[in-house]
């Protein structure tokens, strides 16, 4: 493949350089303008499109950094393509510094996309032809990027893929007990919140324990070990159906409930996909979307709610002390996304049930959030930090487009985390 010409920056990179980060997720969108330099990564402006199933609704959230301001704005954003015009309007609009590039979270980039790149139209190809492996996320993805090419002409565009991170997993775990012809074909552990754990590991900086749970809990959610800075083992496998139970994902699941709806029920793929990934999970059992915070607000009398929180709750848990077992202990749990970050509830009934290995929460710590939450005399620290996916999405960005300085950035990380994956 014929590598793209090196872009070449404005005088003010010399400083920085500006990245329009595009998270798009299962719930949501999230994007924001971010200046990486030797310094790290400063947010110069960001905010929030909430989305369902891949339809963006029409209110946009913003918060300008300088002001911290957050405005709400009516929008028709109908398709990706809507939504990425609104924002580069929004920063016009703002009076914001234009961004020398944007920078995408792509989910799955299949066996073929492991590690972050530029993206070209071979890049596009790949991702088209990966789309089974993501099919709840990839298709809204490759739509923004389209979109993206076509509102901002010319400007390099970089994938930044969740998948990365777990790319050196060890056999033991990235290896599927299913037929090597299968496993050939790119059936195995890939893992994913790659860019989330990246984030923890940027904010701990040299204090890093050597052995790491970090417990992404959002409407997608995983738990992954972390060892000397790598990952060694994670809760989703092949796609971001599997693992813990989510907010209308299923999780594991016994592969005989499948057969049985295809076999008995007559359920075709389409039918299957949409049950496991769409109809599933805390929504499936508790009936009020996948959202904890509705779960939260129901009547205590609502069995339904109750038990789907409880299930989460317990889902994670046994996450949490499969991966200590793998980790041969655990000196770090960290807590992050939307429900790890903000439901204090969650994280007391998760690490309620790990007082066997000596895990305590400070329960006033744990309800103001002051890190960490853990007790004095917990075994294991807790801690809560955010899952800043947009900003390891510009570090990348600047260093893989050659921006001034940006090589020193993300020096330290590499030392911890190892070589890229093949």
């Amino acid at each position: 493949m014929k590598a793209a010409p090196a872009p070449v920056w404005p005088e003010t990179a010399a400083t920085g350089v500006r990245v329009l980060a595009l998270n798009s997720g299962s719930s949501s969108l999230k994007f924001g303008l971010y200046e990486a330099n030797l310094w790290g990564v400063q947010t110069l402006w960001s905010g929030q499109v909430k989305s369902v199933h891949g339809r963006f609704e029409s209110i946009d959230a913003r918060r300008e950094a300088a002001t911290g301001a957050l405005a709400c704005e009516p929008a028709s954003m109908q398709s990706p393509r809507d939504t990425i015009i609104a924002i580069g309007d929004m920063l016009a609009n703002a009076k914001t510094p234009a961004p020398d590039a944007i920078g995408h979270r792509i989910v799955h980039g299949g066996p073929l996309l492991r590690r972050h790149c530029r993206i070209d139209e071979g890049v596009l190809s790949r991702l088209e032809a990966a789309t089974a492996f993501a099919p709840l996320h990839l298709p809204t993805t490759i739509a923004l990027i389209r979109a993206a090419q076509e509102r901002f002409p010319g400007l390099p565009q970089v994938a930044c893929f969740d998948t990365t991170f777990h790319a050196g997993m060890p056999d033991v775990a990235r290896v599927l007990p299913v037929a090597m012809a299968l496993q050939a074909e790119g059936i195995q552990r890939y893992g994913f919140h790659g860019l989330s754990c990246e984030s923890i590991l940027q904010q701990l900086g040299d204090d890093l324990p050597e052995r790491i749970i970090v417990a992404h809990l959002g409407n997608g959610a995983s738990v992954t070990a972390i060892k000397a800075g790598k990952s060694i083992d994670t809760s989703m496998g092949l796609t971001p159906t599997g693992g813990v139970m989510m907010g209308t994902r299923s999780g594991d699941l016994d592969p005989g409930v499948v057969i049985y709806l295809v076999r008995e029920k007559h359920y075709d793929t389409t039918a299957v996909e949409d049950m496991l990934d769409r109809q599933s999970g805390m929504l499936g059992i508790g009936g009020l979307e996948g959202d904890m915070r509705r779960l939260r607000s129901a009547p205590s009398s609502n069995a339904d709610a109750r038990l789907a929180i409880s299930m989460f709750c317990y889902s994670v848990r046994k996450q949490i002390a499969a991966m200590a077992a793998v980790l041969g202990g655990v000196e770090l749990i960290v807590f992050t996304g939307g429900i790890g970050e903000n439901d204090r509830e969650t994280r007391a009934e998760i690490c309620g049930g790990l007082s066997w290995m000596d895990v305590l929460l400070d329960d006033m710590r744990n309800q103001s959030a002051l890190n960490p939450i853990s007790d004095t005399s917990s075994r294991c620290v807790v801690r809560i930090l955010p899952a800043e996916e947009d900003q390891q999405i510009a570090r990348h960005a600047a260093e893989l487009l050659g921006a001034p300085g940006a090589s020193s950035v993300l020096e330290g990380q590499k030392n911890r985390n190892g070589p890229k994956a093949p």
